[in-house]
């Protein structure tokens, strides 16, 4: 139905930058409804970054406020995370999420879709 497939992961040093995507294919028009992105520490829960609400307005956790920067071209149907002066506490696994929103099941739609992750260290 939906492939996310995410890039951009790297070992960087803390203040680097980095620019992570997830290319989106499959039937996105009728399954994906919001997309955002989650990270996961290492031995720790998957935690949400920053989304899209469902009207369009990015929001972030109060951790990359003014760091991070997510974005999506929907021409080329990719998201974008745009992450400044990295910190080591923003290290891990980063996910791409794309929701299917109400209704899902009567659209023939799973309630979410996940990528495989990339991932993200980051050294002091």
């Amino acid at each position: 139905q939906v492939q996310l497939v995410e890039t951009g992961g790297s070992v960087v040093q803390a203040g680097d930058s980095l620019r992570l995507s997830c290319v989106v294919s499959g039937d996105t028009a009728n399954c994906i409804s919001t997309m955002g992105w989650y990270r996961q520490p290492q031995g720790k829960q998957r935690e949400l970054v920053a989304a899209f609400r469902s009207n369009g307005v990015p929001g972030y956790v109060d951790s990359v406020k003014g760091r991070f920067t997510i974005s999506r071209d929907n021409a080329n149907n990719t998201l974008y995370l745009q992450m400044n002066d990295l910190k080591p506490e923003d290290a891990g696994v980063y996910y791409c999420n794309g929701a299917a929103g109400l209704g899902y099941i009567a659209r023939g739609c799973e309630y979410e879709y996940w990528g495989r992750g990339t991932q993200v260290t980051v050294s002091s």
